[in-house]
């Protein structure tokens, strides 16, 4: 390890450099079909084949910043080892092209930071998901330069967690416990060595969380059910008594809603039906990511609308995106796909299974008749990868893209 502290800090959002990455990034992603398809309302019919895009989808500013700033980096750091910690976004074709800027993973497979073979010289990007603060501290005693992208929505929660733990109350954190940025918000739950958090994915957990939470239990069991989605040291007799709720920004508003009532209701319950007192041992804080509310919102409208299926592109590992996917299966035929590649012809479909969390292939998944097709994306995918699955729809109906543009 080389520490070379005397290296200044470098301003990458001076003018010029956005104006060339602004360039560089816009012919990776930019999409004339998707412009027109916004500028036309959403809709557009070509054949027996109509399209409709939902009104808020794709890149949201938090992404937009973070891929800039990843850009900026390979631009003014052109003679310095660039890393990151982890995936910018979960797109596998923008990882790809951050990869492509000589820019290299520190995550190893083990999900750990390989920071020790870093020296000051080198250059450490934090991604949009944001990094746990023992991994920060280390880069920071190093003294490499940090490109910091971390989601504004995911500092919001990082000062709510942060308050808790200071509070001594118990982050209950509604998320999936292995997401990178589950993973960085529970490490500020526990703030200068104070606090604690525990880790709920679905309703079931809450259940089981508000059952103990009045009644107690086999704490040995809990621990077990829980096992990697609690703080060292944690003990549910002790640390449910005073709790305050946070969640994974990429979650389902209405689920996230519903975690809080139970907890609260739970803790009403145990406390003697609420006054002062439950009111002092439990506490949340609306910390939905906007764009994901937005896209979650559009999507519902669209799905009153007649239509035959939905296709939803992007990252299998986005949190936000898979969402959607749950959304949309809830009521028509969903097709959750990668890229445009994935349509592999009008009678077979490669997708993403949820439930069965692999990719799947269905047969006769094209209704061979005029058809509505709706598409939505995350707030990770790129608006071209949408024009990508545009295209292939309507080639896959004999109507080239230059028509689509007509």
């Amino acid at each position: 390890m080389t520490e070379n502290p005397k290296i200044p800090r470098v301003n990458l959002r001076t003018p010029a450099v956005m104006a060339a990455v602004q360039a560089q990034v816009e012919s990776h992603y930019r999409s004339e079909v998707v412009e027109k398809l916004r500028a036309a309302g959403g809709t557009l019919l070509k054949g027996d084949v109509t399209v409709k895009l939902a009104k808020q989808f794709g890149f949201c500013y938090g992404v937009e910043r973070a891929i800039d700033m990843a850009y900026a980096a390979a631009k003014v750091f052109p003679d310095r080892r660039l890393f990151i910690l982890g995936e910018i976004i979960h797109n596998p074709e923008v990882n790809g092209q951050i990869r492509a800027l000589g820019i290299k993973n520190l995550i190893g497979q083990n999900a750990e930071a390989r920071v020790d073979d870093l020296t000051g010289n080198d250059v450490v990007i934090v991604p949009a998901f944001g990094t746990d603060v023992t991994t920060l501290a280390r880069i920071k005693e190093i003294g490499s330069e940090i490109v910091d992208t971390t989601c504004g929505d995911v500092m919001s929660v990082w000062k709510r967690v942060r308050q808790n733990a200071q509070d001594d109350m118990t982050s209950v954190i509604h998320g999936k416990a292995a997401h990178e940025e589950t993973k960085a918000t529970a490490s500020r739950a526990m703030s200068n060595g104070k606090g604690h958090y525990l880790v709920v994915l679905t309703l079931d957990d809450t259940d089981y969380v508000c059952n103990y939470i009045r009644k107690g239990g086999n704490k040995e069991e809990f621990l077990e059910r829980f096992r990697g989605a609690y703080s060292n040291g944690f003990d549910p007799d002790v640390h449910l008594r005073r709790v305050g709720v946070a969640n994974q920004t990429t979650m389902m508003r209405g689920e996230t809603e519903e975690v809080q009532r139970r907890i609260m209701a739970a803790i009403k319950e145990r406390d003697g039906g609420g006054g002062e007192k439950s009111g002092q041992n439990y506490r949340f804080f609306d910390t939905i990511c906007g764009a994901t509310q937005e896209r979650q919102d559009a999507l519902r409208v669209m799905l009153d609308e007649p239509m035959d299926l939905l296709i939803v592109v992007g990252g299998y590992n986005s949190s936000n995106t898979s969402h959607l996917a749950e959304m949309g299966e809830q009521q028509l035929p969903t097709y959750f796909i990668r890229n445009a590649s994935r349509l592999e012809s009008r009678e077979r479909i490669i997708h993403y299974n949820l439930h069965l969390k692999t990719e799947v292939s269905t047969d006769n998944w094209l209704p061979k008749r005029p058809v509505t097709i709706g598409i939505t994306a995350g707030a990770s995918c790129p608006n071209n990868l949408i024009e990508d699955a545009i295209v292939r729809l309507y080639a896959l109906h004999g109507i080239a893209r230059d028509e689509l543009l007509a």
